[in-house]
């Protein structure tokens, strides 16, 4: 699944990579999570690309009640063509989700130990995105979107079994043209040797922390707990041992 993610490249550098006529509004975000306002990049009916901010939980146009959305972070990519929620916006409302890179929570003997995931050259990432546009019987509008994943690579399945769909530059353009309806094979596992990841802060648990040093490297959770039992057992004194 994906229910963490950071984007933290200059807004110029985003529109450069995302074909947009002029930068996003976005600044740097190292904790984003679901039900948070989210730049999308979508194509207009002109075929220009735009970014706009959308609320992070798809609510299906049919839905009675917004807090649907909150169950609707990630779309199954094996299902979306069958599943109601996310049929009408498989084949017409496509989009790209830009980061640079999104967390997972590594099983441990020790606990959870949560990495961050990237690519292996830096570059930004697009994650395939449904939208949709939700309008409440008041007549407010709310757009909101989720993001595809599917089934882990090589790399990633050790830490979850699911990973999100990441597009590559190239098929940008075919995955948001609702026009093209065979991307089945865009749904695919990124490659893994394309991929990397390294093991970062437990602050990131808490969405209240959003800045730089969460994505850095840390040493992880077994390796911290085994340094401190070292580190404790050689200051202990010939008493305390007695004691003990």
């Amino acid at each position: 699944m994906c229910g963490r993610y950071e984007l933290h490249t200059h807004p110029a550098a985003i529109a450069l990579a995302f074909g947009l006529p002029e930068p996003p509004s976005t600044p740097p975000r190292y904790n984003i999570a679901p039900t948070q306002q989210v730049p999308v990049v979508r194509q207009r009916s002109d075929g220009t690309r735009e970014c706009v901010e959308m609320r992070w939980g798809l609510v299906p146009r049919w839905a009675k009640d917004p807090s649907v959305g909150v169950k609707m972070i990630n779309a199954r990519a094996e299902t979306i063509d069958d599943r109601p929620a996310f049929r009408f916006a498989f084949r017409h409302h496509r989009c790209l989700i830009p980061a640079d890179g999104f967390y997972e929570w590594k099983p441990t003997a020790s606990g959870k130990q949560p990495v961050r995931v990237g690519l292996r050259d830096g570059a930004l990432i697009g994650f395939a995105g449904l939208f949709e546009r939700w309008l409440a019987p008041d007549g407010a509008v709310l757009d909101t979107c989720t993001i595809l994943t599917t089934e882990a690579n090589d790399l990633l399945r050790p830490i979850h079994d699911r990973m999100p769909v990441i597009v590559g530059p190239a098929s940008y353009a075919r995955w948001l043209d609702a026009a093209q309806l065979d991307v089945a094979d865009l749904l695919a596992p990124y490659p893994s040797a394309q991929m990397t990841w390294h093991p970062v802060s437990t602050r990131v648990n808490a969405v209240r922390n959003d800045d730089a040093a969460l994505i850095v490297s840390v040493a992880p959770i077994e390796t911290a707990k085994d340094a401190a039992e070292t580190d404790a057992a050689a200051q202990k004194t010939p008493v305390q041992e007695k004691l003990l």
